[in-house]
Parts: C-alpha cells; sequence; structure tokens
C-alpha cells in the first residue's frame, strides 16, 4: 500500500502531553512544513490544539483519535508550553491560530498558493483580499448551520475540486471542524487543511480572543501533574545504546526498546525505528524497558500513525507494568496493539490476515452481521459496499443485528454509516439493532447525540 501523505515531521521528537503528540516547531518552523506538505501535494491536517481543546479531549475518543493521526500538532497556548518544559521536552513556542494564519496568508500571497475560506461568506473574502491583494483566495463558502452529519459534503466537496486550493481554512468551531476535516480531508485532496476556529473576523482585526474555561485549565492542570508523577525518572539515567531493529522469520522488523525509554534515547533511535516501520510491521518489544517518559510515549505515538497510513501493522510487545500504567494515564492502551508476547503478535495477525470486514449469518427471520476492526473514513465505503451485498437477502418483516464486539473504534463517518443503515432499513419495514459495543464506540455514538436513535433497538 503506496502512502496516502507525506512526513514533514520526521525527524523530529514529539512529546506527549495526556496521551496527544505535540510537535518540537514554533511558528516560523510551521510555515516551513505548511510548504512542504503543500509541495509533495498529498492531502495533510494541521491543528492548533490548547488547554480548552485538551481537556475535550479526555473525555472524547474521536477527538483524541483525531489528534493522534494530525499530521502536526502545535501547542495553541502558553500553558501547554509550559506543560511541555515539567514533562521533560519543551516545546520552543505556541502558535496560536490568529498568528499563524495571517502569516500563512503572507506566505502564500507571495508564493502564489491558492486559498479557500470554508465557513467564511463573500464580505469575509472580500476583506481578506482588501489586506490581501495578490492572494489567489479562490473561494469561500459558509454552510448551512447543521449537525456534522447532516451537512451537505458533496457540495462543499464539489466546490473544493472545482477551487483546487492549497490551502483549506475551515472555521465551524472546535470540534466539528477537527471531526469534519477528519472526514473529508483525504477525499478534498487539498494538501494543507487547518481548523480556524468559530469565524475568520480575526483576519480583519474584527475578532476578540475567546477566553478559556477555567474548569479546563484545573482539569488540565491535574491530568499533568499526575502524567509527570507517573513518568518521572526515578533511576540515573541509563547508557544509550544502538537501536536493535532485526528481522524475524515471518518478514516482520523487531525492535528492542532499551531500559529506559527517554528523550534521548527517542531521539537516537527514532531514524532507524522509522525505516523499520516504512518497510513493513513493527514488533516494538518493551520487555526490557523500565521507564518511558513522555517523549518517549510521545516517538511511540508517531510510529504507530506513520505505520498505519502505511497500511503496517504496528504491535507494543509485554510491556512492564510501569510503562502499562502510563499508557492507561494516558488513555493510550486502546490506541495501541497490546500484546503479552511475540508469539500472541503471531496468532492475531494470522487471524486477522483471513478475516473478512463484513460476515453474517442467517437464523430463521433475523440476518446476523458481524463488523470488524476500526470503522473511519479510510474504509466506510468499503465495509458499505459489503454491508450492503450481505443486506440484499433481508425482506420486509425480517430484523437484522449488527455485532459490534469487534469493533474497537469508530469515527464521524461510521457513525454516519450506521445512521444510513438504520435509516434505509427503517424505510423498508426492517428492525436494525446494534449489539455489544464497546466502550469506546459507545463513546463517539454518545459525542453524537444519536446514542437514542442507535440504540434504541426499533
Amino acid at each position: 500500500m503506496q502512502p496516502t501523505t507525506s512526513n514533514p515531521t520526521a525527524g523530529r521528537t514529539p512529546i506527549a502531553i495526556l496521551g496527544v503528540p505535540f510537535d518540537d516547531v514554533n511558528l516560523d518552523e510551521t510555515l516551513v512544513l505548511a510548504g512542504e506538505m503543500i509541495a509533495a501535494g498529498r492531502p495533510h491536517y494541521v491543528t492548533t490544539v490548547g488547554v480548552d481543546f485538551l481537556a475535550e479531549a479526555l473525555s472524547d475518543v474521536e477527538l483524541r483519535h483525531i489528534l493522534f493521526d494530525a499530521h502536526l500538532v502545535v501547542a495553541e497556548d502558553r500553558t501547554v508550553v509550559w506543560a511541555s518544559k515539567i514533562l521533560g521536552n519543551p516545546l520552543p513556542a505556541n502558535v496560536t491560530v490568529p498568528g499563524l494564519i495571517p502569516r500563512l496568508l503572507a506566505t502564500a500571497e507571495q508564493k502564489g498558493w491558492r486559498v479557500f475560506l470554508l465557513g467564511g461568506d463573500d464580505a469575509m473574502a472580500e476583506q481578506v483580499r482588501a489586506r490581501h491583494p495578490k492572494l489567489q483566495l479562490v473561494g469561500a463558502h459558509q454552510p448551512a448551520d447543521k449537525p456534522l452529519l447532516e451537512m451537505d459534503n458533496a457540495d462543499i466537496l464539489r466546490r473544493l475540486r472545482e477551487a483546487r486550493p492549497d490551502i483549506l481554512l475551515v472555521a465551524f468551531g472546535s470540534p466539528k471542524q477537527e471531526k469534519w476535516i477528519n472526514m473529508n480531508y483525504r477525499v478534498s485532496g487539498v494538501p494543507f487543511v487547518l481548523g480556524a476556529g468559530v469565524t475568520f473576523d480575526f483576519l480583519t482585526g474584527s475578532g476578540r480572543r475567546k477566553k478559556g474555561n477555567s474548569g479546563n485549565f484545573w482539569k488540565f492542570m491535574r491530568a499533568v501533574l499526575r502524567q509527570w508523577w507517573r513518568l518521572r525518572a526515578k533511576k540515573k539515567t541509563a547508557p544509550l545504546v544502538a537501536a536493535n531493529v532485526e528481522p524475524d522469520p515471518y518478514g516482520n522488523f523487531v525492535i528492542r526498546a532499551p531500559a529506559e525509554l527517554g528523550a534521548a534515547a527517542a531521539r537516537a533511535a527514532q531514524a532507524e525505528w522509522q525505516r523499520a516501520v516504512e518497510n513493513g510491521n513493527v514488533i516494538f518489544d518493551l520487555s526490557d524497558t523500565v521507564f518511558a517518559d513522555s517523549t518517549g510515549i510521545g516517538a511511540l505515538i508517531r510510529l504507530r500513525k506513520q505505520a498505519r497510513e502505511l497500511g503496517h501493522q504496528f504491535f507494543l510487545v509485554a510491556p512492564r507494568p510501569q510503562v502499562s500504567a502510563a499508557l492507561k494515564l494516558m488513555k493510550l492502551d486502546e490506541f495501541f496493539t497490546i500484546q503479552a508476547s511475540a508469539s500472541g503478535v503471531r496468532i492475531l495477525m494470522e487471524s486477522a490476515a483471513g478475516a473478512a470486514p463484513v460476515t453474517s449469518d442467517v437464523q430463521e427471520k433475523e440476518l446476523q452481521i458481524r463488523w470488524a476492526g476500526e470503522i473511519t473514513a479510510l474504509n466506510a465505503v468499503e465495509l458499505g459496499a459489503y454491508t450492503d451485498s450481505e443486506l440484499a437477502q433481508v425482506s420486509a418483516g425480517m430484523n437484522v443485528v449488527i455485532d459490534l464486539s469487534r469493533v474497537t473504534f469508530v469515527d464521524s463517518t461510521g457513525i454516519g454509516l450506521m445512521v444510513r443503515f438504520k435509516k434505509n432499513l427503517k424505510r423498508n419495514d426492517v428492525n436494525l439493532q446494534f449489539a455489544n459495543v464497546s466502550g469506546s464506540v459507545s463513546n463517539v455514538i454518545r459525542q453524537t447525540q444519536l446514542e437514542a436513535f442507535l440504540m434504541d433497538g426499533k
């Protein structure tokens, strides 16, 4: 499988703050990376994350996954930068949206990049043109204010295909804009996509900066201090050793992690670790690791993300209690695939290799369908087609049960798929029930406020 995205942050070691990997970049470096993404010509999305956003992500599984998979995550406010300092890998500076976007537009004006404002009307576009007369502002569109899953994405994507922007700025407010971006950035084809907040008023000097939520601030502070306490080093720093990467007899790459997976070790070995991920499936053996800090865990998140983009698998094997506790604290235990041994990994890979994304059987007047794996924008079309083919054997009066026990995660695109099947079958007098929903899937359903509709069993 060929990668759909470039990796402009390769060589940079992120720091995980509450499980979110923040990139070690300042404003000028962010603009350089924007240029690299645009030059690559493949879709990327970038997000700026502050205290309020992090606090919300603590209770929103889908939002955390979106931040894990972003191509660039920068600190929105100084409090996040302060947190990085006490966690041992200080970020250089915060990068605010009101500071970044005017510089981005000025650079676009110089380099001839094409810009589209999604969430801004024609009047806003004219004000932007007045400030940047040479800017190639190729479109502005303010869609109807509807819930995420009711938006006319076909119309929005048609406008984007016609305009062919290099930069797409989306102002729907958080977290709606991040969820919309995650659902649509790949098919939009835009090389650089960035959430721009609630409005574009700051571009014309008429907007006011939103004040942070004090409750979120203290929630963030308590969580960061818990992370610092759990991940603080209790021993002298172990000497650095060469990265240990070797193939196993099954064609996978085994990475044997050092005793202390800290910032220095992650920086020294990350180039070789990334090469392993680029070349195949990776088993990251943590059996000798007695300590991991926020930067070491940030490196693991980045490796797993890179493997996912390339269609490769990434496993953590035999983490000791200290590392397991750190992963659980940052709510990463469900994000990674963790096995007790390499033999467990091989069994899992063999079973997954022969497993179809959709299976079914018919019992009298009930069709039972089983979904498996993650259901996201990456595979929703394929999964929907498989399911449609299974539903061809359904007639009026029958029951359909879709078993979600093997589904590990679903995003808003996956929820939209569930809604479509529920509505279509109800119109045809067929009852659809979703059964055996895991905690992470239930969390996403609750966030979309569709729990009553999807889970009523009618």
